[in-house]
């Protein structure tokens, strides 16, 4: 275990690194050192061995959260890190313990503090003392996630409706139905995992499986490979879907498709798509929580004299509002029932009124103006 590669040295990312800077890098080392690439280099395999089992960890939240508390208490860097834990009074609880001796045990057996759940990362990741040679079949994996970010209109996020969205996904080949072979082809067994669909690796008394990346899992190889899909069984395709929109949606809020993300593996249910909104700006309104806002200019005679100007509401109706003699500007005036509905309440129209002057005047315009601040007491 000492001997352990770190899946973030492999990837040759930082421990922070985000889950869009993963996902780029590991396509940027996966398309480099990928077998098909680098035929007369026998080290590729390998390397896009390591590639894949990183990516597979840390390309999952829940699994590189469990690899991170494990490489946190020094899992990886020898079974010291595991000094610090509470050690168990029952018999066979030691660490110190040796596979196959008297009260040795699994990693289900160390009490690491609370964390919880990493047993059975150990188990699935390094398969325990006594199962370090055996290998499983590879069972239905669930399809990737697939989390894209739509732009909303304002108004469109504030009364609902729909969005269309396009999104690329993964389905299988239509040429090949997902074995990767050509048509009239032969399937053969796997030379990389010896048709098992599963490859070992690691050291000593501890071997990670997963899934063979020469033939995908599929434990078959094709005498030759699918012109469309070049033997992955599936092909990147554009489709669109129209998304619904709550009302009263927000910047970052999101919606989850069940079965729309990518496609299973070995017959697993297809992933989810996950849309985060954002909201894009309106020219006319502004929000505030459940409160609409919305500005509108008047002149310096309206302001003064009092005048009555209509409003467009949400759903493009004209309200009529009496502004009152001596209005000044930032002055708002409440159209209840307006506003953004959500969750059974719905907020308010406020309009809020702004001042404009004239940049130029007519001589009868200016006349008037000069007598009308002259009464005021103004001298010019």
């Amino acid at each position: 275990m000492a001997n352990a590669k770190d899946f973030y040295q492999v990837l040759g990312v930082s421990s922070t690194a985000t889950a869009d800077e993963i996902k780029k890098q590991y396509r940027r080392l996966a398309k480099q050192h990928h077998p098909d690439a680098n035929q007369n280099d026998p080290k590729a395999a390998e390397r896009f061995k390591e590639i894949s089992e990183a990516h597979n960890v840390l390309g999952d939240a829940d699994k590189r959260k469990e690899y991170d508390d494990m490489r946190r208490l020094g899992a990886f860097g020898g079974m010291s890190g595991f000094g610090g834990a509470r050690s168990s009074s029952r018999p066979g609880a030691s660490g110190t313990a040796r596979p196959g001796q008297p009260g040795a045990g699994t990693f289900n057996d160390f009490d690491v503090g609370g964390i919880g759940g990493l047993g059975d990362l150990f188990s699935s990741m390094f398969g325990g003392a006594a199962g370090a040679g055996r290998q499983r079949a590879r069972g239905p994996e669930r399809g990737q996630s697939v989390e894209q970010t739509v732009e909303v209109p304002f108004r469109v996020a504030a009364v609902g409706g729909k969005v269309p969205v396009d999104i690329e996904v993964n389905e299988e080949c239509a040429t090949c139905h997902g074995n990767g072979a050509a048509p009239g082809a032969q399937l053969r067994p796997c030379g990389e995992c010896s048709g098992r669909g599963v490859i070992s690796f690691g050291q000593g008394s501890f071997a990670v499986n997963r899934p063979c990346p020469v033939c995908s899992g599929r434990g078959s190889v094709p005498t030759e490979r699918c012109p469309t899909c070049r033997g992955t069984g599936d092909t990147r395709v554009s489709r669109k879907v129209l998304i619904s929109v709550p009302s009263g949606a927000e910047t970052g809020a999101k919606v989850r498709l069940r079965g729309q993300g990518g496609k299973g593996a070995a017959g697993g249910q297809a992933g989810d798509l996950v849309i985060t909104f954002t909201v894009t700006p309106d020219r006319f309104y502004k929000r505030d929580g459940l409160d609409l806002i919305a500005t509108v200019p008047i002149n310096i005679a309206q302001a003064t004299l009092g005048s009555r100007i209509s409003v467009k509401t949400l759903d493009d109706k004209k309200v009529a509002i009496r502004i009152p003699a001596g209005t000044s500007a930032g002055k708002r005036f409440k159209i209840t029932g307006q506003g953004i509905e959500k969750d059974g309440k719905k907020g308010d129209l406020l309009v809020e009124v702004t001042i404009t002057v004239p940049e130029s005047l007519t001589e009868a315009q200016e006349k008037a103006m000069r007598e009308f601040a002259e009464a005021g007491g103004m001298k010019f």
